[in-house]
């Protein structure tokens, strides 16, 4: 049995924002092994689904570059130590040289960046600054021709950028979907999502989210009832891609069985089991909701999705049109600030 110590339920508790004696049950269960202790917190639904956002605590800016005819897009994030750095004027200037270098180069990691001459000034500019920076991230989408349209967004604050780019059935459809592609970039700016399509996650993860997600919603079920309040629905499934033809067959069924057992006439079904049914993906799509940017509610209209705001916007215009990528950069997601203890540090060094 391996030892369980304070460090290894501190790392734990710091990935999952689970409670400390439940940090220190599973670690038992799991012999240690802080992988295995994170999926056991995450099926019992203790485990938060995310960090908070001010736990994600690297600073630096994002830089954006868009073509003149909006045929390209570049994103760029560079990260500092400290907020007053990412001020610095010396800073800023880097990261418009570094997203016009990306831009203009299109190399295809960090290392092809830092490994040219461009990297040497990069190294020269960060010494002179003072303080530990770094390229850490970028990406570009490009049009193959006419009937692609793409556009970008940089929030106010210059920590998220967004890049957005369509399909269309012609060049006059993709000229006139730019704003349109700049209101669908603000909205990924502010809901976050991580994937295009719910087609793009994998098996193994929609089930594990499942498994977490229903327990969660059970527990706050139990807080609810305790303080007389209305229960939240307990989905089946969370994605569209467990809603199979057995499944939806299924739940259509039983939609019928409740009208039955209503009383209601089968003359006015067709009326109902529509409305019935689109209810019951709302809330067994809820991963798609919350992560897949097609899927998600549309922040100018949410009674649409993304990709369905696009297509009537597209429509009304007398074309088609279908997002077929997006990048969104924010500064510092997925980065752990390390919270040192200044005292302590103190105390140290006068030793």
């Amino acid at each position: 049995m391996a030892e369980i110590t304070a460090a290894m339920v501190k790392e734990l508790r710091a990935a999952t924002d689970a409670p400390m004696m439940d940090c220190k049950k599973v670690l038992v269960e799991a012999d240690g092994d802080i992988a295995k202790a994170t999926e056991l917190l995450k099926e019992r639904g203790i485990a938060k689904a995310a960090k908070k956002a001010d736990r994600v605590a690297a600073e630096g800016l994002v830089g954006l570059k868009l073509a003149d005819d909006f045929s390209k897009a570049t994103v760029v994030e560079i990260n500092s130590e400290t907020d007053f750095v990412a001020q610095n004027e010396g800073f800023k200037n880097l990261v418009l040289k570094t997203t016009e270098e990306v831009y203009n180069t299109n190399p295809s990691d960090v290392a092809g960046v830092m490994g040219t001459e461009f990297g040497s000034y990069f190294s020269e500019t960060v010494a002179k600054i003072g303080e530990k920076i770094e390229l850490r991230r970028f990406g570009t989408v490009e049009a193959e021709d006419d009937t692609i349209a793409i556009n970008g967004y940089v929030h106010s604050n210059n920590r998220i950028a967004v890049v957005v780019k369509a399909k269309c059935d012609s060049a006059k459809t993709a000229l006139a979907m730019r704003d349109t592609l700049k209101q669908v970039a603000m909205h990924a700016s502010a809901m976050k999502p991580k994937t295009l399509s719910y087609k793009d996650f994998d098996a193994d993860f929609v089930q594990s989210e499942t498994i977490g997600r229903i327990e969660v919603i059970k527990k706050e079920n139990e807080e609810l009832a305790r303080l007389k309040k209305p229960l939240k629905n307990v989905p089946q499934y969370i994605s569209m891609s467990q809603l199979t033809d057995a499944v939806m067959a299924e739940a259509e069924a039983a939609i019928k069985a409740e009208l039955t057992a209503q009383g209601k006439p089968e003359k006015i079904w067709d009326k109902i089991i529509p409305g019935s049914l689109a209810r019951f993906i709302a809330d067994n799509t809820t991963l798609d909701k919350e992560l897949a940017l097609l899927d998600q509610d549309y922040v100018l209209n949410d009674k649409l999705t993304v990709a369905k705001a696009v297509e009537e916007a597209a429509h009304a215009l007398g074309g088609t049109a279908e997002i077929v990528d997006f990048i969104r950069l924010e500064v510092g997601e997925g980065i752990e600030k390390v919270v040192g203890d200044f005292a302590a540090e103190v105390a140290a060094q006068m030793s």
